[in-house]
């Protein structure tokens, strides 16, 4: 199964920037990484059919502690980011999935992962908090396990 990881966030603003940092590093592994940084609608110009999409970014939660690694699948990833997550963008990313979804249908068939670091501090700077920092090799390793059987 072809697998497209979406490495999205801002580097710019601390812990938002964790995304990209574990794509970085998944496509030094040589992962298919794209870095679509808060623009989530880039994925329409290079989306070539890959039939699972692995979604890393930064998360907002007052439910879990900072650093915490949250993976959903499926739909389970339109209903709790809706819910009880909000995403560090204003247009958060998976509203601009579901929009993407509904211009290309090949979006509709593919398995969905989000894999989401809970932030600590989203404010001007480039370097992680110590607890994201931790949590990227998390991160990584369940991309890892997702794509083992490719």
């Amino acid at each position: 199964m072809r697998t497209l990881i979406l490495a999205l966030g801002n580097e710019l603003m601390k812990d938002d920037g964790a995304g990209l940092r574990a794509g970085r590093i998944l496509a030094e592994k040589g992962y298919n990484v794209l870095e679509v940084g808060t623009d989530v609608f880039r994925l329409s110009n290079h989306y070539r059919g890959e039939e699972r999409l692995i979604i890393i970014d930064a998360i907002l939660s007052d439910e879990f502690e900072p650093g915490s690694v949250l993976h959903f699948a499926g739909e389970e990833v339109f209903e709790k980011l809706k819910a009880e997550i909000r995403s560090a963008h204003f247009m958060g990313a998976i509203d601009g999935l579901k929009l993407l979804m509904k211009l290309d249908e090949r979006l509709v068939n593919a398995e969905i992962h989000f894999i989401g670091v809970v932030a600590k501090e989203i404010d001007l700077g480039m370097e992680l908090s110590e607890e994201v920092e931790k949590a990227l090799p998390r991160v990584v390793e369940l991309v890892e396990e997702l794509c083992k059987n490719e």
